[in-house]
Formats: C-alpha cells, sequence, structure tokens
C-alpha cells in the first residue's frame, strides 16, 4: 500500500493535520475567553490547550512521515475534539444567560469529557520512537495524565441556583417571593443589569428559545423549561411600575373596605390554619403539604378527616385551590393597605403607629406589596411623618420605609419626595433612631440617584464618620458599608477626609488617577488638620503616594503634594517617614533650583525641610536606612548651598533654613556640622543677618545659629567676633524679645564667652548684660512650670551670670549679688544643667565670703539649721554676714537646697553642688562648716555619693568626709555607712581620692597611720 493511502482513499498528510490542529487549537483558546457562562471551565480548558501545544509545535518540526498510524489518528481524534469544543463554545454564546446557567452541569460535563478525550488520544501517540526531547516527554506524560483526569465543576452560584429551580419545579413554587428571589439570583449569576426591562428582555430570549425546542420535538425539554417558565412568570421583579400599579387597580376595583375571612377549603384539617401547599391525597380530601407529611411519616396509612385506609401516599399539588387562596390574601392585603392608609392620616398617635406597623408586616411578606403601598401615595405621607413626627413615630417611620426601600422603584421615589435630608438629620438623635437613619441610608445608597442625594446632605457624611465611633455594632458596619458607597465620587472622599476619615482619599492618592491625585493631594494642603488627623495620614500610608508625586518633577504634581507633606511634616511623628520615603532630594532640589520655580514653593519646600530637620533620630527597630537618607542635610554640599542661599533668598526662606539647621545644630551628636558651618563662614554671615536682617523671625533665627555653632568653641574665639554694638543687640534681645528661645540664645551666647577677659567684662558692663540676665533669670523663675523653653532660658541665663560670679573679682561679684537669692530658687526648680549652673555660682560667690565676712567675738554652741544665730554671728564664718556683703550661703539659706541636690542623679549637679559645699570648709572656719553641712543633714547624702557619684564627685565627697570623720560624733553615726565604699576607693580610686579615702579609714580605725596608703 502506498503511503498516504488507506483503502484507495487519499490521505491527508501528518504535518497539514498537525497544522489544522494547532489553528483550531489557537481558535479555541481566544473564543474561550469570551464565553460568559461557566468561565473557570472554560479558562481551565484553554490553559490545557495552551500547554499541548509545545508538544505539537515540536511534532511538526520533526518532519514526520505519514506512515505512523498511531501519531495520525490521535490528531484525527484531536481534530474531532476541537470542532466539539468550538461548537459548545459557540452554543453558549447564542443562547440566552438563563438557558445556559439551568444547563450549566451538562455543560460543564462536556467541557471535561473533551479535555479528557483529547488527554487520551494524546497519551496514545508513540512519543519514545518520535525523537522527542526528554523535557517534552516528560512533560507531556504529566500533563496528559493530568487531563485525562481533570474534574469539572459548575460554580457554587450556579449548582445552587440549579437546585432552587429543581426544588421549585418539584413543588410547584409559585409565589412572587421565590420567583424574584430566583430571578435575581439568575440575573447577579451571569451578569443581566437587575431591572425589569432586562429582566424581562432576557426571559423574552428564554421563552423563545423554548418555542424553538418545541419546534424540534423535544418535548421532553421543552416542558422542563415550560416549568420553569411557569416559576419564573410568578416574579414581579421583570414587570414595570406602571405596570405593577395597573394589575394593583385592577384588583382593587373588586371592591370591599373589610377583610374577607378565610373559607373553610382554605384552610387544612389538621392544622387549621390557612394552607399554603395545597395537596390532595388519596381519599380526595385536600392538607397543607407539610400536616400530611408529617402524618404519613408518622406511620399513619389512614385519611385524617375520612379515617379511610389508603391505597397509596402519593400527594399532588391542588393549583386552583393554591390561586383561590392566593387570590384571596391579594384582596385582603389591598384592603389591610387601605386601613392602615386611614390610620396614617388619624391625628392619633397609636393609631399612626399601628399603621405604620401594618406597612411593615405587608411590606416584608412579599416584594409586590411594596409596589401597592406605593400606589396608594403612601410614600409621601411616611415621609411626611418622619419630618414632623415625635421620636416614636419618627423610629416607626424610619423602619416602614427601610422595609419598603429593599424595591428599587420604590428606593426612587423616596429619594424624589427629598425625604434623604430629612433621614440624614436622624443620624444625630438618639442611639435607636440613628440607627434606623443609617441602615435607611444603606439601603437608599443601592442606586445612584439616592447616592448622589446622601454626599450633599448637610452633615451627612461628618456624621456617618462619627457613627463609626458608635457602641452599636451594627450602626458601625452600616455606616462603613454607607461610607464605602458614598466614595465613589471625590467630593464625598474630600468630605469624609475633612471629618477625619482618610482611608478613601489616601487609596485615591495611591491607585486614583493623575487628576484625582493632584485634586486629593490639593484638598489635603487646603485642609486645616489637627495633630489627631496628621498622626493618623501618616500611619495610615498617606505620606508615600504623596512623596512619589513630590518626585516626579511635574510641577502640576508637586505643588499639592508639597502643601500637603509641609502640614504633615509640623506632626513629629511623620517625619521619620517623610525620610523614609525620600523626599529630602526632591526638597532641595526644588529649594535650590535656579530654574523658574513658584517662590511659594521654594518657602514650602523650606519650612517642610525645617520641620524634617527637628526629626529625633528615636525611630524603632532598625533606623539605619533612615539615618542615611537624612545624613543628606548635613552634608558638606548641601551646608554649602543653605549657607549661599542665605545671603541671596527671601526673608521666608532664609527663616525656614535658619530654623532647619538650628534644630540640626542642637542635636549632642551634630559636633561635625557645627565644625562644616563655623569652617564654611557661618559665624561671620549669621551675625551680619542677626545685625543688619530686616525680618524678625531671620534675626532670631540668626542669633539662635549663633549659639549653637558657638557651643564647641573656646571662649576666646566667640570673643573676636563680639564688639559694642553686637553686644548691645545681644541685650536688646534678652530685654526685648517675646520669644523665650531668642532670649536664651543670646544669653547663652554671652555665657560662652570667657570669665577672666577683661575687654569682655568692659563690653558686658557696658551693655549692660547683668540686669538684663538677672531679670530674665526672674522671668524664667515665674514661668517655669508654664512652658518648656523657659527651662532653657532658665540654664542660659544662669551660665551667663557666671561671668559675674568670678571670685577674682570681688567689684563684679558685689554687683551681681542680687541675683544669689534666685540661684538659690534654681537649685529647687531648675533643670539639672540650670542647678548645676547655679551651684557653680554660688560656690563662687562663697569662696570670698570669709575674706567679706566682719569678724565678731567666737561664741560656742549649736548654730541654726537653716540660718545663722542673729545675736552670735555668722555660725560659719564668725562675723557679721549677709548676701549682699559677704554673698553668705547660710544667709542666703541655701545650705538645705545644696544638700537636697545631692540626691539628684545627674553628676554635673553632684560635682558643682558639693563644690559650693565645700567652700565652707575652708581655712580656720572649717570646722563650723562641718556642723552647718551635718545639721542641715549632709552627711547621709555625701556618703552614699562614694558609691554613686561620678569620680569628680567621689573625690569632692572623699575631701569632704575627711573633715567631717575628724569629729568623732560623725565617725559614729556615719562611719559604718561610708566603710565599705571607702575601702573600695583605696582599691579603685584616683591616687588623690585613694590617700584621703585610706586617711578617712585612720580616722575609723580601720587601717592605722603607718599604712603603705600613705
Amino acid at each position: 500500500m502506498l503511503p498516504g493511502r488507506f483503502g484507495g482513499v487519499v490521505l491527508a498528510p501528518v504535518s497539514e493535520l498537525l497544522a489544522r490542529v494547532l489553528v483550531q487549537i489557537a481558535e479555541t483558546v481566544v473564543a474561550a475567553k469570551d464565553v460568559l457562562i461557566e468561565k473557570e471551565s472554560f479558562s481551565q480548558l484553554a490553559r490545557y490547550l495552551e500547554k499541548i501545544r509545545p508538544l505539537l509545535v515540536e511534532l511538526q518540526d520533526k518532519n514526520l512521515a505519514d506512515d505512523v498510524p498511531p501519531l495520525r489518528k490521535s490528531l484525527e481524534t484531536l481534530g474531532k475534539e476541537m470542532r466539539k469544543s468550538q461548537e459548545l463554545i459557540a452554543h453558549c454564546s447564542s443562547k440566552s444567560k438563563i438557558y445556559l446557567l439551568i444547563n450549566c452541569r451538562s455543560i460543564v460535563s462536556q467541557v471535561q469529557g473533551i479535555t479528557q478525550e483529547i488527554g487520551r488520544c494524546l497519551s496514545l501517540v508513540p512519543m519514545a520512537s518520535m525523537n522527542l526531547s526528554a523535557d517534552t516527554r516528560q512533560n507531556a506524560m504529566g500533563l496528559l495524565q493530568d487531563m485525562q483526569s481533570a474534574q469539572f465543576k459548575a460554580t457554587l452560584a450556579g449548582e445552587e441556583i440549579v437546585g432552587m429551580i429543581e426544588n421549585g419545579v418539584r413543588t410547584r413554587r409559585l409565589d412572587s417571593n421565590f420567583s424574584n428571589d430566583l430571578l435575581l439570583q439568575i440575573a447577579h449569576a451571569v451578569g443581566v443589569p437587575e431591572n425589569p426591562v432586562a429582566l424581562r428582555q432576557e426571559l423574552l430570549q428564554f421563552k423563545k428559545e423554548k418555542e424553538e425546542i418545541e419546534l424540534h420535538k423535544d418535548q421532553a425539554e421543552a416542558y422542563q423549561l415550560e416549568q420553569i417558565i411557569g416559576i419564573l412568570n410568578a416574579a414581579d421583579a421583570a414587570t414595570t411600575a406602571a405596570e405593577k400599579e395597573s394589575t394593583y387597580r385592577r384588583k382593587k376595583s373588586f371592591g370591599g373596605i373589610h377583610a374577607l375571612p378565610p373559607l373553610q377549603t382554605f384552610c387544612c384539617p389538621i392544622t387549621q390554619e390557612v394552607m399554603e401547599d395545597p395537596v390532595e391525597i388519596a381519599s380526595g380530601q385536600i392538607f397543607e403539604r407539610s400536616a400530611i407529611s408529617k402524618w404519613f411519616s408518622a406511620g399513619k396509612r389512614t385519611c385524617p378527616t375520612t379515617k379511610v385506609e389508603l391505597d397509596s401516599l402519593e400527594v399532588k399539588p391542588n393549583f386552583a385551590l393554591r390561586q383561590s387562596i392566593e387570590e384571596w390574601k391579594e384582596r385582603n392585603v389591598i384592603i389591610g393597605i387601605g386601613v392602615a392608609r386611614s390610620k396614617i392620616l388619624s391625628d392619633n398617635q397609636d393609631d399612626i403607629h399601628s399603621g405604620l406597623r401594618d406597612l411593615q408586616k405587608l411590606s416584608e411578606e412579599k416584594s409586590l406589596h411594596r409596589y401597592w403601598i406605593a400606589s396608594e401615595r403612601l410614600i409621601p405621607e411616611i415621609v411626611r411623618l418622619l419630618k414632623g413626627g415625635g421620636r416614636d413615630t419618627r423610629r416607626r417611620a424610619l423602619e416602614t420605609l427601610c422595609s419598603l426601600a429593599k424595591s428599587d422603584e420604590i428606593k426612587e421615589e423616596i429619594t424624589a419626595e427629598s425625604a434623604i435630608p430629612i433621614i440624614a438629620r436622624s443620624l444625630a438623635r438618639d442611639v435607636g433612631e440613628s440607627r434606623q437613619a443609617v441602615a435607611l441610608l444603606l439601603e437608599l445608597s443601592k442606586i445612584p440617584t439616592s447616592l448622589e442625594q446622601i454626599g450633599k446632605a448637610q452633615g451627612c457624611i461628618l456624621l456617618l464618620v462619627a457613627m463609626l465611633r458608635s457602641e452599636n455594632s451594627s450602626a458601625v458596619e452600616d455606616a462603613r458599608q454607607l461610607l464605602a458607597n458614598l466614595s465613589g465620587t471625590d467630593a464625598n472622599v474630600i468630605q469624609m477626609a475633612e471629618a477625619n476619615h482618610f482611608g478613601p482619599l489616601i487609596s485615591r492618592l495611591d491607585e486614583g488617577s493623575d487628576a484625582t491625585k493632584i485634586l486629593m493631594a490639593t484638598a489635603l494642603s487646603d485642609m486645616s488638620l489637627t495633630d489627631e488627623s496628621k498622626a493618623t495620614l501618616g500611619k495610615t500610608g498617606a505620606i508615600q503616594p504623596l512623596a512619589s508625586m513630590l518626585s516626579s518633577g511635574k510641577p502640576e504634581f508637586q505643588q499639592p503634594a508639597l502643601g500637603a507633606l509641609a502640614s504633615l511634616s509640623t506632626y513629629p511623628s511623620n517625619r521619620e517617614a517623610m525620610i523614609a520615603a525620600n523626599v529630602l532630594p526632591p526638597l532641595l532640589q526644588l529649594l535650590f533650583s535656579i530654574a523658574s520655580v513658584v517662590m511659594a514653593l521654594k518657602v514650602q519646600a523650606a519650612a517642610t525641610i525645617a520641620n524634617i530637620s527637628s526629626w529625633d533620630g528615636s525611630v524603632a527597630g532598625d533606623q539605619g536606612d533612615v539615618v542615611d537618607k537624612f545624613r543628606i542635610l548635613q552634608s558638606e554640599d548641601t551646608v554649602a548651598r543653605l549657607l549661599a542661599m542665605l545671603k541671596l533668598t527671601d526673608p521666608s526662606v532664609q527663616a525656614h533654613i535658619l530654623y532647619g539647621l538650628v534644630a540640626m545644630c542642637s542635636r549632642s551628636s551634630a559636633k561635625t556640622l557645627r565644625l562644616s558651618l563655623r569652617h564654611a563662614g557661618a559665624m561671620e554671615l549669621l551675625i551680619s543677618l542677626f545685625l543688619e536682617a530686616e525680618d524678625q523671625e531671620v534675626r532670631t533665627g540668626s542669633l539662635k545659629l549663633v549659639f549653637w555653632i558657638s557651643r564647641d568653641t573656646t571662649g576666646k574665639d566667640l570673643a573676636s567676633h563680639v564688639d559694642s554694638p553686637r553686644m548691645e543687640a545681644l541685650v536688646k534681645f534678652i530685654t526685648s524679645s517675646q520669644d523665650a528661645g531668642a532670649s536664651s540664645a543670646a544669653l547663652g551666647i554671652i555665657g560662652i564667652l570667657p570669665q577672666a577677659d577683661a575687654q569682655v567684662m568692659r563690653l558686658l558692663q557696658q551693655a549692660g548684660v547683668l540686669p538684663a540676665a538677672i531679670d530674665a533669670l526672674s522671668e524664667a523663675l515665674s514661668r517655669i512650670s508654664t512652658k518648656e523653653p523657659y527651662n532653657t532660658l532658665l540654664e542660659n541665663a544662669a551660665g551667663a551670670l557666671l561671668l559675674f560670679t568670678n571670685p577674682s573679682n570681688v567689684e563684679v561679684q558685689t554687683q551681681a549679688a542680687g541675683v544669689i537669692p534666685s540661684l538659690v530658687r534654681l537649685l529647687e526648680i531648675g533643670t539639672p544643667l540650670a542647678k548645676s549652673r547655679a551651684a557653680t555660682a554660688l560656690g563662687q560667690f562663697s569662696e570670698n565670703s570669709g575674706k567679706l565676712s566682719s569678724r565678731a567675738p567666737a561664741s560656742r554652741g549649736c548654730c541654726s539649721l537653716f540660718g545663722p544665730r542673729r545675736d552670735l554671728g555668722c555660725p560659719v564664718h564668725g562675723g557679721k554676714c549677709s548676701v549682699r556683703s559677704s554673698f553668705c550661703l547660710v544667709e542666703a539659706w541655701a545650705i538645705a537646697p545644696l544638700v537636697q541636690t545631692l540626691g539628684n542623679e545627674d553628676g554635673l549637679v553632684h560635682e558643682a553642688a558639693l563644690g559650693a559645699l565645700t567652700t565652707l570648709l575652708y581655712d580656720d572656719t572649717w570646722e563650723n562648716g562641718v556642723h552647718v553641712i551635718a545639721q542641715a543633714h549632709g552627711v547621709r547624702p555625701v556618703v552614699r555619693l562614694l558609691t554613686s557619684g561620678s569620680p569628680g564627685a567621689k573625690e569632692k565627697a572623699v575631701w569632704m568626709l575627711e573633715k567631717f570623720f575628724r569629729f568623732r560624733e560623725y565617725q559614729e553615726e556615719y562611719g559604718r555607712a561610708a566603710q565599705m565604699p571607702l575601702i573600695d576607693l583605696t582599691q579603685r580610686g584616683s591616687a588623690s581620692t585613694r590617700q584621703l579615702a585610706a586617711k578617712i579609714l585612720a580616722h575609723l580605725n580601720v587601717l592605722h597611720d603607718q599604712s603603705s596608703y600613705f
């Protein structure tokens, strides 16, 4: 037999079969994407086909001979299955969606059969002899096994709907509630709009298909479809409001104003209640289906009425009786609506409430009843009650409208009656009423016209946001869903943000169109945000999308984004997130740009940089990346360019740059930055700005920056920049500035100047620094409890006053002696640094007290605990002392406050306080000093510092204790507590401390005088 022939028939070459199949596969894959029913099954088939294409392509490349029967047969079968799949896809594209959904199981079964058959026929190809690659053979084997065992299932929604249909057909469910529910579920599953016109159109197409099936003589399928159509015809969802009203008017025309009692035949003999599903049994009697089923389930085979033994337990639906019962119910419903209408229109509150309850009950029974209620023009009347009724009436009106609004046409009518602003007002009332109001608004929001009006209702969105904090969980959930529905429009989203509900706005910033992002950022930049709002925005992701807009380089993006970031940067916790989002490079680019950039943008960029500069560096976890990004602000290039801008730019920009630099330089870790600024010539530039700038903010910022960059310098370096006019300008700031920080900076600059420089002292005295510093200290002491800046003012005022307490210049000390009471006060309420400086100043004053005290006859006896014995002279110096004449610490009542500071945990305070107290132990008055300090309970705190103090404090404490422990009374009282710390110091202390410690231990008889420690 010749190749390519079979029984005398010429066969197509294998290569042609392969090419044809590959085309069919490609066509099928594309067509499968457009199928609207059981999309997942068709998508799975398409994925399988895509996976077998490489196998067929490789076979095609092998130029196989035509005499391979298994391959030919497989390709012919594959082509046949491709045609079947294309026919199925075409079938699914031509039939109504309802028909396809009803047949979803059959469709899925066919897709499964095609997939399995393709896998089976290709598995018969002798791949081992085809010279295919090992990977291809291995992949193909696994794929074909999967295809042969593939299982496809209809969607869950499809299965549920088919189950509902089967149940409805079996039980002949013809009530409109069931039919409406079924029709709407079908519409939702297949993507048909849930409006009467679309639903009717789909039903008409379904009915036409039933007629076509009848023409093709498929009676079984036609009968099945007829039953389904009978169920769906009972649905009023496919009829328009006008049609429903027409039906209502026709039924109402039958007359009657009083409800009719049921006929006896309507009631089940077993339950004595009106039947819902009447069925006939073998005896001819009619019962409720559920009741007779229960009868038979109990093992009874007799008729409950006649007691006759039944030949069969079969039951048959009685459709005629069911229809009669339905007509009787409908007539009574129509009468009931009329009665309820009369009640609502009455003036009696009880009748009104009763009428509203009746309407709500009818509305819940059947969706059709809602249209009948609306046909009686009752919606306007209920809205009227909502507007003018009392609390109970409003609540019932809201409940009734919420039930009626489950139908879209009723939603439209409620909205048309201008009810939404009235409903919105109920959101602000008691919990029960607000809960009903939000539930009604949520229902109304399901149609666009209502949703638009809800967004426009005054205060509605604000009240909904407030409701998110309600204790009623259902109200909270309804409010959340309603806000989500409202978030479809930009105007509503902005309103939500203004009410501190930022989620939708952030989503638009992140994912919206360019125009939307610009609108959201603009709105955000225009809002007056509280700190709480700024914190929320920072935590919920607003910063990153704003940073992306800023980095875009597009001016239309940058301006609104920068405005929003400038606002958010004023909240400290947001600064870390901004640095992490890398906002600093684009901010600096805007600030330094020489292109045409609107000055307002430069000002905002500078302000934002200034705020970010205040980042305190305290971040959770690994902060390395953030720190690295922050360093761009401290680079030499950035510093140089910032200083250059101080010479050339607008005062507003200058002020922000200065405050940014102040923020960075005020860190303890900024020593390198301060050095860079000094090397870059910042000092002269800043002093010139301080003296010559017209803008007060610029002058203040310059002054503060001079103070911070001078912190690491010697007083001599700073003194070279200070002359009489500059000193006078500093004093003017101290005396007249309303900014406590500026006054503090001026005092801080003065405090850095060298103490022993005669030229500096002349400048200080000529400029009136002393009275200015004393006044500043007094002002700060009076306001210390109100504002934090006054703490720094206290510290720097005390630092400046140290220039006037130098013990080498008694004349200047005398001029400054009036500040001593304030220094004592500072020991009690100041910061650790302020206390340290106050104690140092008091110690410097006290160094000259012995020389300045007027000698009086020596006296014996105890001195006062806190002050002098007036009749016997100073208990320390023995003469006549006073605060102003001899700077005496006893007269100043400073001993107890100094002792109290020894309990402070700051080592600087300890050393300064001990230094002041040691001045009482000098020369020939040291014995008096010991007793005065002891009377102030100062020995025990000094002993404690042997363990807890700094090295300097320990050295001073040992020196003092050596004096104390020369007295047996103090040895006995405090020696045991001091012994172990002193022993430790003899081993670990400095050379001088070891010797003194050993000497004290000798006083305590722990070491002898000949010890090697001496």
